[in-house]
């Protein structure tokens, strides 16, 4: 039997799921003729092993390849390679501005979606713009299409620039629709403005409850400013007193006050400040966080979140990828209410 282990490896520090890792290894293999028709692969036991995986990870990639025909099985004899012509996967390249972890379940279902059509080679330039320009311009020509999460700390006229000398067929905006890019492309977008301003009214009837709300926008932050502009709008039409902060380092949490969290990092520093003022989360302050994840379902009790459908958002832009078509998308935003308003 070959060698797999040079010809499927497994990153553990990877955004990309570990049995698409798999997958992608395997499909490869065949690509460049590594793997031939009817070569007999490693049992799901011996793989798993081998890379230091979940029985069911490789479980999953042997699924998903049998189910579109690359690879069978027969009792006895095991797995083997069932097909090696198939058509040209698609060539995508993927532009996330950070990791987190709904960045994860935008790739996730992003991924899940567009299965065995298409190569999808992610890279994070960590909202710095040079780092994007290197990466788009030594990538752009060599994809099929281009999806980007376009984010940026400094230089966003720049990197608008860039974008917009981008074939527009080829392009997708994932997340936030800027202006200054013309022509027609696709986006799958979050209206920041409009989607906070409507989120916190479905709130009012708790806020009521609170004296003061007060906005972490942190200085220097790729977050949209449209977030602000929301924020305040909704706080002036409902006459409400509100405050914009940029962090928590001199901040004296007194009772009747609700913070609303954009970074993860202040929703912990909430939290503590919370409990070292002897203060009850969701009955002396309350706390909305920007953004769902797991963990805020049961950090505290829960959490209460507004936040955009971020799996229907990795969908979506597949759905668009694979249909070739150039539309725009608004992903609807919600309010997930949980015990800390």
């Amino acid at each position: 039997m070959k060698n797999y282990l040079k010809i499927i490896k497994v990153n553990d520090y990877s955004i990309v799921p570990k049995y698409l890792q798999i997958t992608n290894g395997i499909l490869n293999g065949i690509k460049t003729n590594q793997l031939c028709l009817n070569d007999l692969l490693p049992s799901i036991n011996d793989l798993s092993e081998a890379l230091d995986v979940a029985r069911n990870t490789v479980e999953r990639s042997y699924r998903d390849l049998k189910s579109a025909g690359t690879i069978g099985s027969v009792a006895g004899k095991g797995y083997f390679i069932s097909k090696t012509e198939f058509g040209e996967r698609l060539k995508v390249l993927l532009l996330f501005n950070k990791l987190s972890s709904h960045k994860r379940v935008i790739y996730d279902s992003f991924a899940e979606k567009l299965g065995d059509q298409a190569f999808i080679e992610l890279f994070v330039y960590n909202n710095d713009y040079p780092l994007f320009y290197k990466t788009l311009q030594k990538k752009k020509d060599a994809y099929d299409k281009i999806v980007i999460i376009p984010h940026f700390i400094d230089h966003e006229h720049e990197a608008l620039e860039l974008i917009d000398t981008l074939p527009k067929e080829k392009l997708i905006l994932m997340d936030k629709l800027p202006e200054g890019i013309k022509g027609n492309f696709g986006a799958v977008y979050e209206d920041f403005e409009r989607d906070i301003f409507y989120g916190l009214d479905k709130c009012l009837a708790h806020l009521n409850n609170y004296s003061t709300i007060k906005l972490i926008y942190p200085l220097s932050s790729y977050y949209s400013r449209d977030i602000i502009k929301g924020f305040i709008s909704f706080c002036r039409f409902n006459n409400l007193p509100f405050k914009i902060i940029p962090d928590l380092d001199d901040e004296t949490m007194e009772s009747g006050t609700v913070y609303i969290n954009l970074a993860e990092i202040h929703l912990i520093e909430l939290i503590e400040l919370a409990q070292a003022s002897s203060l009850v989360i969701g009955k002396d302050i309350g706390i909305i966080s920007y953004n769902d994840s797991p963990v805020k379902k049961v950090l505290m009790n829960g959490i209460t979140t507004i936040s955009t459908d971020f799996k229907m958002m990795g969908e979506q832009s597949a759905d668009m990828l694979l249909a070739c078509k150039n539309n725009r998308i608004k992903i609807p935003f919600k309010v997930t209410f949980r015990h800390s308003l």
